[in-house]
């Protein structure tokens, strides 16, 4: 990977970044992504956040060696922090948890009141970023799912609009997401049946452990996720039948 060509999992980010927006990538490690949209024309101009002093130091070197200083700032911060408000249009963070993006979404919400649009690739713990979206007055208005290297990238397109419009059923919409729920690629579904799988894993040993009153609520959890997988699946399976 490199400026000239992105990771498949970056490359989907990308794909959903509007041109002529100005662009905040944070959590850039080495701006590939920003050098990326930048010298394809899609952005205007980019600012690339890092907190971690040799990402930062490795993303400074990167857009050096480009040659795109005058278009790209790299700035050390937390996570929204590198950004005033106004200065821009969209918001990409990829390759982080779920729980994380929804932390630096929080914490950062007075950076975005001019954001149009976030564009957001958690590793694990989408429902994390949903549920915030969806407490925030942010919809939902695409998702993408792709695999790369055996490993399964979720993507979520979000703007400033109607919450609830994308979750029609509210508890499937937040945990499998209400776009990938409808459309069920390939990797959707593979996703889904390991989780599926995994969870099976953990109620055998949950099962097997000492009562305990937080024991019992993992396992009524997990039954319940099971449960509202397996459903999805095997409607999946029905309908291919058919």
């Amino acid at each position: 990977m490199n400026t000239e060509r992105l990771s498949k999992r970056l490359e989907a980010v990308v794909n959903y970044i509007p041109k002529g927006y100005r662009l905040a990538d944070i959590g850039s490690d080495h701006a590939y992504l920003p050098c990326f949209a930048v010298k394809q024309g899609i952005v205007t101009s980019a600012i690339a956040g890092e907190v971690v002093e040799g990402p930062y130091q490795s993303a400074k070197g990167q857009v050096a060696s480009e040659g795109l200083t005058a278009a790209i700032s790299v700035r050390k911060g937390d996570g929204l922090a590198v950004i005033n408000s106004g200065e821009v249009d969209v918001v990409t963070i990829a390759g982080m948890g779920g729980a994380l993006i929804a932390s630096i979404l929080e914490n950062g919400k007075n950076q975005l009141e001019t954001v149009q649009r976030l564009i957001l690739q958690p590793n694990i713990s989408a429902i994390s970023i949903r549920t915030w979206l969806r407490n925030n007055g942010w919809e939902l208005v695409a998702e993408d799912i792709i695999e790369e290297d055996g490993k399964i990238y979720e993507i979520l397109v979000a703007e400033r609009g109607e919450v609830d419009k994308s979750y029609v059923h509210l508890e499937e919409g937040l945990l499998l997401g209400p776009f990938l729920l409808n459309q069920q690629p390939a990797p959707f579904l593979k996703k889904w049946d390991r989780e599926m799988r995994n969870w099976q894993r953990i109620l055998s040993q949950l099962e097997k452990a000492a009562d305990s009153e937080e024991n019992a609520i993992k396992i009524k959890e997990l039954h319940a996720k099971i449960h509202l997988v397996k459903g999805v699946l095997k409607e999946n399976e029905n309908s291919e039948r058919t």
